[in-house]
């Protein structure tokens, strides 16, 4: 299945993408997608549901908006250098074990919201990324179980301001947890549509330019090792979030760098999982 979530934000509605690309309003099924409904075996509940009611459901035109596909989550865990070429473009070491930040759930919109560049940002940045949608608490869970847990995935944008990330003091999360940074979707695809997560192409372009192109295979930590690793330090709860790291070609990695400017539009995409598609605007507050 793809989950996907439609309507003015604030106010989405549940809805499915089905293998025609029509998308159809499952409100009558009585549930969004929230911790609870991972929790308790909603994806069985829905495919059984749909079974019956598909029929019945309305049709959702292309032209309104989605939101992000699923409720706000507990949390957001993001994979730093994970990708062997990216360590390599930032002239940084390949980690010997995964590097964890966290990015605030409040950054999440839909996939093809704007994207507002911060009071007082220079260097916004973009980071094409595969994010892991947990389906059930895994704490202390080995990697040859921890596919187990997943739910499914989806495509992140994990924009970063990287003046706030690596030039302020403290932790990264302030670089990446600015308003609009965590755009979502469109959908989330279930875990038996994605044959191997590990083995997945990826790639940004920036104003119609390709900057990002390259494949998940390039991870150093791969999605069992990263769901196994984190779940070592913290329970992850149904719903959540692990962003997996983003390949080479984000904008720090250029000489000379290049960021985010009013009215550029930023396209990603990656195998199996569409596309999004985000306009940076300036803030005005």
């Amino acid at each position: 299945m793809k989950l996907i979530r439609f309507g003015e934000a604030g106010k989405e509605k549940p809805g499915v993408q089905l293998d025609s690309g029509k998308r159809i309003d499952i409100s009558t099924f009585g549930e969004d997608y929230t911790e609870a409904f991972f929790e308790t075996d909603g994806l069985d509940r829905l495919k059984a549901w749909l079974e019956k009611e598909e029929g019945n459901c309305p049709e959702i035109s292309s032209e309104i908006r989605l939101g992000a596909p699923l409720v706000r989550p507990s949390k957001i865990v993001c994979i730093g250098l994970n990708y062997v070429s990216h360590a390599k473009e930032t002239g940084m070491e390949v980690p010997k074990e995964p590097i964890l930040f966290f990015k605030a759930t409040s950054a999440i919109v839909g996939p093809n919201d704007d994207v507002i560049i911060p009071k007082g940002s220079e260097k916004t940045d973009w980071e094409v990324e595969l994010a892991v949608v947990i389906g059930k608490k895994a704490s202390y869970v080995s990697e040859e179980e921890a596919l187990d847990y997943v739910a499914g995935y989806t495509l992140h944008n994990d924009y970063s301001e990287r003046a706030f990330q690596i030039e302020r003091a403290g932790q990264w999360v302030k670089g990446k947890s600015c308003d609009t940074f965590a755009p979502l979707g469109p959908f989330i695809a279930t875990k038996d549509e994605i044959k191997d997560p590990n083995n997945l192409n990826l790639w940004l372009k920036l104003n119609g330019e390709e900057l990002q192109n390259s494949n998940t295979s390039d991870f150093v930590f791969n999605v069992q090792q990263v769901v196994s690793y984190i779940s070592q330090f913290m329970s992850l709860l149904p719903g959540d979030i692990i962003s997996t790291g983003t390949p080479f070609g984000v904008g720090m990695g250029f000489k000379p760098a290049r960021y985010l400017k009013p009215g550029d539009e930023v396209e990603l995409g990656i195998e199996g999982l569409g596309t999004s598609k985000q306009t940076a605007r300036a803030y005005n507050g």
